[in-house]
């Protein structure tokens, strides 16, 4: 079978390779879609972050070279021993996360900050094959009324979702969400969905901040000039500061835009990936604020399955769909060349 190999920064070699049966508790899967995500995009550019290169994950055992592709999904097509209420051909989301099962957070049910944390697809084989093969657990079943296309998104929108959840989105709340690719979109659609009173979108892109708007943000604030943005938020929420921010970026700018932007005694959802930030602490302080933050998600995906069988549209945030041969060009160096793409999928069976 054919599959998207990371050996290296800028070396994703798509090339054949075995097709992986499943032991104990495994199940495998042809893949109907495999989405690129920014952390995909981190690996190919100037990786290793999170792949293992010389110590094997210790949930998956893997180290690299390994199969990209964490935000996939597909159909069943053999299952290990010991795997109940799956079997052949059923359609399947999957959710990605490893988890051991048994440390304090596994039994918490916070299997998402698991000791073993990782994602099928960074620490161990993923999606950007013709087939995969993953624990049975990662798998859920999906109606006959939720496509595969909407099945494809749900890893990413199950990461707004999470975000959404920690930061307590309530309906009378203002929110605004600073950065617009696929995960500060779905924030959009996800707040307004819960009935945020205002949703106040910022990014620098037009036609991004189009979409926002399409998903349900009720206010738009052209972040071109940076220093302006905390003003235009505070006043499209009435002069005193919205309750939650989310940032959705990973820069220190935009997450002291986020806390200028957000009322005393507010809160703020750092979901963007960064290093060292710096910020004014005796500000924080003195306003009371919140500073939240949100890895992964957990029990997420039965709502994302209601929400799709209720309507909800998350294929919105599809720009693309492209063939796995096709992955380097039209996939990560596209989205490197910032060519307007938003969320590629790709089908590993099927042409771009």
């Amino acid at each position: 079978m054919k599959a998207a190999v990371w050996y290296g920064a800028r070396d994703v070699r798509v090339m054949d390779v075995d097709v992986p049966a499943p032991g104990p508790g495994e199940a495998t899967i042809a893949v109907a879609y495999c989405g690129i995500c920014g952390s995909d995009l981190h690996e190919y550019a100037d990786g290793p972050h999170a792949i293992p290169v010389e110590e094997p994950h210790p949930e998956s055992g893997a180290t690299a070279p390994l199969v990209l592709g964490h935000e996939f999904c597909g159909t069943v097509t053999a299952l290990g021993p010991g795997v109940t209420g799956l079997a052949v051909g059923d359609r399947v989301a999957v959710e990605p996360h490893y988890r051991c099962g048994t440390c304090p957070r596994c039994l918490n049910g916070e299997y998402n900050i698991c000791r073993h944390f990782g994602f099928a697809g960074l620490m161990g084989d993923g999606g950007l094959a013709e087939r995969t093969t993953v624990p049975a657990y990662m798998l859920h079943r999906l109606p006959d009324s939720v496509s595969l296309e909407q099945a494809a998104v749900f890893e990413p929108a199950a990461v707004a979702l999470h975000a959404v959840r920690r930061a307590g989105v309530k309906g009378d709340e203002t929110v605004a969400v600073v950065g617009l690719g696929p995960i500060g979109l779905l924030v959009v659609m996800l707040a307004a969905r819960r009935g945020a009173r205002r949703v106040i979108a910022a990014d620098l892109s037009p036609e991004r901040l189009a979409l926002a708007g399409r998903l349900g943000a009720t206010d738009l604030v052209d972040a071109r000039d940076a220093a302006a943005v905390p003003g235009l938020i505070r006043e499209a929420a009435g002069g005193e500061g919205v309750d939650v921010a989310f940032e959705v970026v990973g820069a220190e700018h935009t997450l002291r835009t986020c806390l200028d932007a957000t009322r005393n005694g507010g809160r703020v959802m750092f979901l963007g990936l960064t290093h060292t930030v710096s910020i004014d602490a005796f500000a924080l302080v003195n306003r009371e604020q919140n500073i939240l933050t949100s890895v992964g998600y957990r029990h997420a995906y039965p709502e994302l399955i209601r929400l799709a069988q209720e309507g909800v549209d998350f294929t919105a945030i599809v720009s693309s769909i492209i063939a796995l041969d096709d992955v380097v060009d039209k996939g990560f160096e596209a989205l490197l060349r910032g060519e307007g793409q938003i969320k590629v999928l790709v089908r590993p069976g099927g042409a771009s």
